[in-house]
């Protein structure tokens, strides 16, 4: 199955400016026709692609940087429920047919992204059943990770959350350096800001990160995977399996 997925991979150059890896997972043609279908959007540090209890009119398909799910409570706070990049859709919602979001999507790490109309992907999900199958399967996946991240949240010690975090915003950022702020993390995280400060600065002493002035630069990648909890790499394993990096998604293996 692998090596006839290998073997319908897109050509080195063909689609060299796409990294979302829900985009890239489908063959060549599906994926030409639904980038006939998109814009390219940019993403600015702070703006709201969606909000609570709004309808939702565009799919994003994250191409670089970072949003964030995030429910605001009824005294004004915020805690971060999710986090999506360059894996998948800033909103999975539309792609099981509900009309407004549930939560506030505010983007985090600034980038770009593709934007379809959500009328034109439901007409396309329902026309093509290889590509319903693989959003069904993303779907599938954004659930367990949403369990998983309460999980984490309860379970795990700040400075391996602070870790997760971390990783998650350097895969999608694509690059070494991204801004984050001890206010912005504690934030995030649902976690006292002096906690954060601390977790952040055993990090910097512990020679894996830099943090100046609000920009975090990954330094040791390998010592942040190995400070992190079992649950990024439960993520990855979740994600290798459906969309296997480089290849197009075994689901279209006949």
């Amino acid at each position: 199955m692998h090596d006839r997925s290998a073997r319908a991979s897109h050509p080195p150059d063909k689609h060299r400016s796409i990294n979302n890896r829900l985009l890239l997972a489908l063959p060549s043609g599906r994926l030409d026709r639904i980038l006939a279908m998109s814009e390219p959007v940019s993403l600015v540090r702070g703006q709201r692609i969606d909000s609570a209890d709004q309808p939702i009119r565009h799919i994003h398909f994250i191409n670089r940087g970072l949003v964030c799910m995030v429910k605001t409570t009824d005294d004004g706070r915020t805690v971060e429920v999710g986090a999506i990049g360059i894996e998948g859709v800033a909103n999975l919602l539309p792609l099981i047919d509900v009309p407004k979001t549930i939560l506030d999507v505010d983007v985090q790490i600034p980038g770009t992204a593709l934007r379809i109309g959500c009328e034109a992907m439901r007409a396309e999900l329902e026309r093509d059943e290889g590509i319903h199958r693989l959003m069904q399967r993303y779907v599938s996946f954004g659930l367990s990770e949403l369990a998983r991240r309460i999980a984490c949240n309860r379970l795990h010690h700040i400075e391996q959350r602070c870790c997760h975090w971390l990783l998650i915003a350097h895969d999608s950022a694509l690059s070494a350096d991204f801004p984050v702020t001890h206010e912005f993390l504690a934030m995030m995280l649902g976690y006292q800001r002096a906690g954060v400060s601390i977790a952040m600065g055993a990090l910097v002493k512990a020679g894996l990160i830099e943090h100046r002035r609000g920009i975090v630069t990954v330094v040791n990648r390998p010592g942040l995977e190995q400070h992190t909890c079992g649950c990024y790499r439960e993520t990855q394993g979740e994600l290798d399996d459906f969309l296997p990096p480089g290849k197009t998604s075994p689901v279209f293996a006949a």
